[in-house]
């Protein structure tokens, strides 16, 4: 599997990650069978976040259970946790943060996280108190590496007047159908196009130019969490005759190329998978492993309805 650094630290990370948030049902053999293939195909980072499961720290204090790490386990696994988001409202305060890493490491019985993300822009944020709980779990040991999620550049920015320490990653919602932080550059300037429209302020040249890691959550996604689109010939009819025949080209399934249209951008972005099934997994990895064509990649991207002036 395709590895590179974090951002510009000296931790190399797989094209893939394991994301758990679906895991709350799942008996201790299924997540050891599901955490195994990970391993087996080359992933060696897992996601997680504190509200994963509905309880805080469930699926967190789950995969604990059911997958107990030896010494040496641990030091070649990446973990990756976020925190941020509580019931009815976003929190960055110290005190949530530093709380939920304590949560986090008790539920997964480490002693630190690799990655610590923060969840969610919170509109209250004081940079200096986030400042003041990265320093605090930093000095202790508990989080080694810090990054955000679904965060602009300003945002971005602000957090970095207080913060020391690199942010090395943001992880957005990306796939062929929910594309607009690849979409709207293709369409800049051409104001008669509602795709030209920036929402997410550059974040894609930004990380790039900041040697910050983007990472894709829900990459099969139609959009905000409408079922995938792979398989629904009624919706995206032309996209999936393309997925089909791209993938017969490559010997991989359709689901692969979706991973491989990710994996192909040059801004070495990591895919995040929500899938439980091991078999998925595989697929997944074997679509990482392939480097679609230009002309394979800009006809997936038309072929979701994003528009090439």
């Amino acid at each position: 599997m395709k590895t590179h650094a974090l951002a510009t630290s000296s931790v190399t990370v797989s094209s893939l990650v394991l994301g758990l948030m679906r895991i709350k049902t799942m008996t201790d053999a299924e997540i050891r069978t599901l955490y195994d293939t990970a391993r087996e195909v080359g992933i060696n980072m897992i996601d997680h976040a504190d509200i994963y499961g509905g309880e805080r720290h469930f699926c967190e204090k789950r995969f604990g259970e059911a997958m107990p790490l030896s010494a040496s386990a641990r030091a070649e696994l990446l973990i990756q946790s976020k925190v941020g988001i509580r019931k009815g409202y976003f929190d960055f305060s110290k005190e949530n943060i530093v709380e939920g890493v304590e949560g986090s490491l008790k539920a997964l019985r480490t002693d630190y996280l690799d990655v610590l993300l923060l969840h969610r822009p919170d509109a209250l944020v004081e940079p200096e108190e986030v400042a003041a709980a990265f320093d605090q779990l930093h000095a202790a040991g508990k989080v080694r590496h810090f990054g955000v999620s679904n965060q602009t550049p300003g945002q971005i920015d602000l957090l970095k007047s207080a913060v020391t320490q690199p942010l090395v990653a943001n992880q957005m919602q990306l796939s062929i159908t929910h594309a607009n932080l690849v979409a709207q550059g293709v369409a800049a300037n051409m104001g008669h196009l509602p795709q030209s429209v920036s929402r997410d302020n550059d974040i894609l040249n930004y990380s790039r130019l900041n040697k910050m890691t983007l990472q894709a959550w829900s990459p099969f996604q139609k959009g905000w969490f409408d079922g995938v689109f792979v398989g629904d010939r009624d919706t995206y009819p032309e996209l999936n005759v393309a997925l089909d025949e791209i993938a017969a080209a490559h010997g991989i399934t359709p689901t692969g190329v979706a991973v491989a249209w990710i994996t192909r951008h040059p801004a070495d972005i990591q895919v995040v998978l929500g899938t439980t099934s091991p078999s998925r997994v595989r697929e997944c990895a074997a679509g990482s492993d392939v480097r679609l064509s230009r002309p394979e990649w800009y006809r997936l991207f038309t072929a979701a309805g994003h528009t090439l002036p």
